[in-house]
């Protein structure tokens, strides 16, 4: 049974979501062609619908994204403002149509009709289910009008799944699990060698992307300046800076692991980093902790510091069973004093 989302409360200045979907029966259909058109479609909608897309990656099968929804704007924008904002992402069309609709309606003095057509519009914006429907149907469109026997039918497997992710650790891991996917999946050796992934597009100059990075960096956890692994700090007024502040983050996972006979049994960390954190008492850095492929990432609910995770629960109390006294809950099965916690208490599996 399929829970409904903890979406942040009001008053809450912010609302990340990690949100994942795969395709029907995982097959592999997502070839580089599609990958494209998924993350033009995912740009192109971010901006329509004002979210912010902080990093995402496109697999064969699935896609993360990681997006920060603004509240909606106590001043909302002007007739001329969404007209122009139809323009840059729906074309000249659309934009004509809706522009000659208030003209006429002006001129009529029909404010109702005005006000109403705003208000369709800005319902969808600042709006997580909206941005994310509208993503996979419009892309499931393009993606069934392209193969060359029709193909009829959903394209993905079920709903998408969110996680309400916190400023801070909880967001750099979550940055880094995300641009780490093809690295993980031995796609390639270096995360920047996958372009349709946050990370990659980053490297490779797109302003979008490097914004994405910049805002993780520039916001720090309610405890920590700058994650612990990193030996320069984030927020500097350089791209550049900043952008081998969150390689040197990704990196920060460690080596692959060997057996006697020198066959990779799977990607871990080097015998000096497990001593090196032994050294801190037992306690990982947050991107050590990010080389474990566990559902908290997706099926968590919510993902932060004990004190976060403690509001969401009390904002969303009736959500849970009377009996249960606290929101956070310990990453399961893993020695290690770890600062993150969830909503919601999961078995360990990997994750595709």
């Amino acid at each position: 049974m399929s829970h409904p989302r903890l979406l942040a409360p009001d008053g809450f200045s912010q609302s990340i979501y990690h949100c994942v979907s795969r395709v029907v029966n995982r097959e592999k259909v997502l070839g580089p062609g599609e990958k494209e058109v998924f993350t033009k479609y995912m740009r192109l909608y971010a901006e329509l619908y004002g979210v912010r897309v902080l990093t995402h990656c496109v697999m064969d099968n699935h896609f993360h994204i990681l997006v920060d929804v603004p509240r909606r704007p106590e001043v909302l924008p002007t007739n001329d403002e969404l007209v122009a904002t139809v323009r840059a992402t729906l074309g000249d069309g659309r934009a004509d149509n809706l522009a000659n609709w208030f003209a006429l309606w002006e001129k009529s003095k029909n404010w109702s009709a005005i006000d109403q057509e705003r208000e369709r519009w800005f319902k969808q914006m600042w709006n997580l289910a909206s941005y994310m429907k509208v993503l996979k149907q419009r892309f499931s469109q393009w993606f069934n009008g392209t193969r060359t026997t029709r193909r009829i039918g959903t394209l993905w497997e079920s709903r998408y799944r969110s996680v309400l992710v916190e400023k801070g650790d909880a967001l750099r891991a979550i940055a880094a699990y995300i641009d780490l996917n093809p690295v993980r999946a031995g796609l390639v050796s270096d995360p920047k060698d996958y372009r349709w992934s946050g990370y990659a597009e980053a490297v490779a100059g797109r302003a979008e992307a490097q914004a994405g990075l910049l805002w993780i960096a520039k916001h720090p956890s309610p405890e920590n300046a700058a994650p612990a692994a990193a030996s320069t700090s984030p927020g500097s007024a350089a791209p550049g800076t900043e952008l081998d502040w969150y390689r040197e983050w990704l990196y920060a996972k460690g080596e692959e692991v060997r057996d006697e006979q020198g066959v990779v049994v799977r990607r871990g960390f080097s015998e000096e980093e497990i001593e090196n954190v032994r050294k801190t008492g037992g306690r990982l850095p947050i991107a050590t902790f990010l080389r474990l492929r566990v559902r908290y990432f997706t099926d968590g609910a919510v993902l932060g510091t004990t004190a976060f995770v403690e509001s969401v629960f009390q904002a969303h109390r009736k959500r849970f069973s009377e009996r249960r006294r606290t929101g956070s809950r310990r990453l399961a099965r893993l020695d290690l004093d770890n600062p993150l916690r969830v909503a919601r208490a999961l078995a360990v599996r990997a994750v595709e």
